[in-house]
């Protein structure tokens, strides 16, 4: 089977509109939680999110130059025809892309080099938005590029049109694993020979009033820390009362081994194992014993060809719901059995809140970054754990570790679950 390796990284994210900004703020402990300032909230019952800082000054950008700037992107006017979720995707790629340095030329090398860039909800604020305005004006005030701007395939579209790849052009929608599956399945097409490069993750711009009430009216959402944001998601912690609503994108540049090497690319790690499967038993809650994830990561190990106690630290999905956290880690220990002793854990979303179907591929990222740069971010807020482990949860501080082996987790709505194993490329 071909070797897949992470040679570019692109983040925009709550803490920064960039990679090395993203990843900085978060090993320092940084939260990117924040009043809502995009809508109203007065009548909503959260009124926080983990907002993507805009140089426009819009989610507490102004004045940071680390900030993203929807410029690099496009015009207003062309900015205009596109979803929050497509800016944010395109911005992450173009970073992905040029820190990979792959700029194929031939028709050949473009036909060998695919995109596949997924999303949980995609334009559900440009379908709010359209539905009032066609009730207010009729059909005639429906813009033609609704549709387009909406449809979530059509990030990996923007992106294969503006840089002209023609390998792969897919897209992945499975709630909040989508980000995780996105890169396992380009993996996978790139070990099946079908691409040698393929740019993949996922994207979210689903912060809206309708995406904000409705994950209310679910019962998901924090509602306990809307005075005081930075602490609202609390993976672990007893004060946890659900997860933080977050928006933007991670792309990963995935290559085969030896494309790689022959180019004389940097490579951050290795993709050496996925893991997917279902729960079959709710549309939001987990199995109690975690089979689900567990089988998930097992899977993942095994295609990897490691044992539990190969794995030095997990980027767990780690949501900040009451449910949900204990169960992924109960799992975990199940599965790894004494060697949770020497494991080490934590959840990012303390710090960027959960980017849905973002969500695993900027974990992803911060997984490979961590072995790459040797460093376990931390779980933010983690103060009174609700449940006694074993398992190192990594405290409110970033913690040095040479980490040769990682595992990511993400889970979705509909039982939907995947685990990647990330590993160090020591040749």
């Amino acid at each position: 089977m071909r070797r897949v390796v992470i040679t570019g990284i692109g983040l925009v994210t709550p803490l920064a509109g960039n990679r090395e900004a993203s990843w900085s703020r978060l090993v320092e402990g940084r939260s990117g939680a924040q009043k809502i300032d995009k809508f109203d909230t007065d009548d909503l019952p959260c009124k926080i999110a983990a907002q993507v800082p805009w140089t426009s000054g819009r989610g507490g950008g102004e004045g940071d130059p680390d900030a993203f700037d929807p410029e690099t992107v496009g015009s207003a006017k062309e900015r205009r025809r596109l979803s929050e979720f497509i800016i944010y995707g395109m911005g992450a790629a173009a970073e992905a892309i040029a820190d990979s340095g792959w700029t194929p030329q031939t028709d050949e090398e473009k036909n060998r080099t695919g995109v596949l860039i997924g999303s949980g909800i995609g334009g559900l604020p440009e379908i709010a938005e359209t539905t009032l305005t066609m009730e207010a004006g009729g059909p005639r005030k429906v813009s033609p590029f609704f549709i387009p701007s909406a449809l979530i395939n059509l990030c990996s579209g923007q992106v294969s049109i503006k840089y002209g790849f023609k390998g792969p052009n897919h897209s992945v929608v499975t709630a909040c694993a989508t980000g995780a599956h996105a890169i396992g399945d380009s993996a996978r097409l790139i070990q099946h020979g079908d691409a040698d490069v393929m740019v993949a993750g996922g994207a979210e711009g689903a912060l809206c009033r309708l995406a904000v009430a409705g994950f209310a009216a679910a019962k998901a959402l924090t509602t306990s820390y809307n005075d005081e944001p930075e602490k609202a998601s609390r993976p672990y912690d007893k004060g946890r009362d659900g997860f933080l609503f977050g928006e933007g994108a991670g792309v990963l540049i995935l290559e085969e081994y030896e494309h790689a090497k022959a180019r004389g690319a940097k490579i951050y790690a290795e993709v050496l194992g996925y893991g997917l499967s279902g729960d079959a038993h709710h549309i939001t809650a987990p199995a109690d014993d975690g089979d689900g994830g567990y089988r998930a990561m097992e899977m993942a190990l095994n295609h990897a060809g490691l044992k539990p106690e190969d794995i030095d630290y997990v980027n767990t999905h780690g949501t900040s719901t009451p449910l949900g956290d204990e169960i992924e880690v109960r799992a975990i220990e199940r599965l790894f059995g004494d060697a949770v002793k020497g494991l080490s854990l934590s959840s990012t979303k303390s710090s960027i809140g959960h980017l849905l179907g973002a969500a695993g591929a900027v974990e992803g990222a911060f997984t490979a970054l961590a072995i790459s740069n040797k460093m376990i971010p931390p779980t933010l807020n983690l103060e009174d754990p609700s449940f006694e482990s074993e398992i190192d949860l990594t405290p409110l501080k970033a913690k040095a570790r040479d980490i040769k082996y990682a595992l990511s987790n993400s889970f979705g709505f509909g039982g939907t679950n995947a685990a990647l194993v990330l590993g160090r490329v020591d040749d």
